[in-house]
């Protein structure tokens, strides 16, 4: 299995976060995919084998941490390439709340 689990939502408290820049002044740190339950249970392929999916947007997944739990709240086509990669690691944004 790559992550943790795979989940269908956002079982955490809304942070108020919708925007990229919103997320800018939280840093980057490494987690590990075996640690993450996604909060998406779909892909978009297109998105996935873009080349550019990551040139208008943050370089950065978005994760938040909630009750010890790491959720990937933005950035799955990034987790699942490095998945395909066979990098176990993935930088991201991880916001603690809660």
């Amino acid at each position: 299995m790559i992550f943790k689990a795979v989940g269908g939502g956002r079982p955490y408290p809304d942070h108020g976060r919708t925007r990229t820049r919103d997320w800018v002044d939280v840093p980057p740190r490494q987690v590990r995919l075996d640690e993450l339950v996604t909060t998406k249970r779909t892909l978009d392929l297109e998105t996935l084998l873009a080349e550019d999916s990551t040139f208008y947007g943050d370089l950065f997944a978005h994760v938040v941490e909630f009750e010890g739990t790491l959720y990937l709240e933005d950035g799955l086509h990034r987790a699942v390439r490095a998945a395909l990669q066979q990098r176990p690691v993935l930088h991201a944004r991880v916001l603690t709340i809660g």
